[in-house]
């Protein structure tokens, strides 16, 4: 981490020490049959002319889960989430610096020993129509936003759960980034480690997965995503992995 990251740990800690609003993301068991904006797999909301993702091997990304941002949540409030990760690849990320900030592109910069990433974070802002096709491969489950207050208990970290806003649970130290554009990303979601999401029967297995039948993602680390509140491209988002 760089000093700017460093400096902005501290200033991070203490901006969250109070209670901050938050939302449990919870899978629901009913298959869902009808295009719906809160996720696992579906039809994915993406704004006019967004094509869906590829991997840099060219296979079309899996969606993983999708979510509308309630409106509370500033500056993400109204914004559509979107995380697709590649079945054929999967490892942890790792973020290329340039002047104390995250390269120019960095969703599209290489992944050592990967020529570019194995995965793709959106947040929309004019995604009102569900695609055509549905993600094929991943299961299609309902989401449900549960509202509370994310109270940092005594090391200064949230609750450890699949949520939107509120405090990240860091597992190791805090990590704060600034965008290429110059803003310094802020925290929108975590994941939890080892999540995994169902696929349908007869598909090859992920790498690095519990095994058939699931997919994960980042080798399946907590994952903390934290977006350009500049909104200065739709995949202006770094998913930070710690285990």
């Amino acid at each position: 981490m760089t000093s700017e990251g460093e400096r902005m740990g501290e200033q991070g800690a203490g901006e969250q020490s109070a209670a901050a609003p938050a939302y449990a993301i919870e899978v629901g068991a009913d298959v869902l049959d009808r295009p719906a904006r809160d996720s696992v797999g579906g039809r994915p909301f993406l704004d006019d002319g967004q094509e869906w993702p590829v991997c840099f091997c060219r296979e079309r990304l899996a969606l993983l889960f999708q979510l509308d941002v309630p409106e509370d949540l500033v500056p993400f409030g109204g914004d559509h989430l979107l995380v697709f990760h590649c079945r054929a690849h999967n490892d942890a990320s790792e973020p290329e610096f340039a002047g104390g900030r995250l390269v120019p592109g960095y969703w599209d910069a290489p992944q050592p020993p990967y020529p570019g990433p194995f995965w793709r974070i959106l947040l929309q802002r004019q995604a009102a129509l569900p695609a055509a096709e549905a993600e094929p491969d991943v299961c299609a489950l309902p989401l449900t936003l549960r509202p509370f207050l994310d109270a940092p208990g005594s090391r200064g970290i949230g609750a450890q759960t699949f949520k939107l806003g509120g405090t990240p649970s860091w597992a190791q130290e805090p990590e704060y980034y600034t965008c290429a554009c110059g803003a310094d990303l802020r925290f929108l979601c975590q994941v939890p480690e080892g999540m995994e999401f169902a696929v349908r029967p007869g598909l090859p297995e992920q790498p690095y997965s519990v095994g058939a039948g699931m997919y994960g993602m980042f080798l399946g680390n907590e994952v903390y995503l934290m977006a350009c509140p500049a909104h200065c491209d739709p995949a202006a988002v770094w998913p930070v992995n710690q285990n």
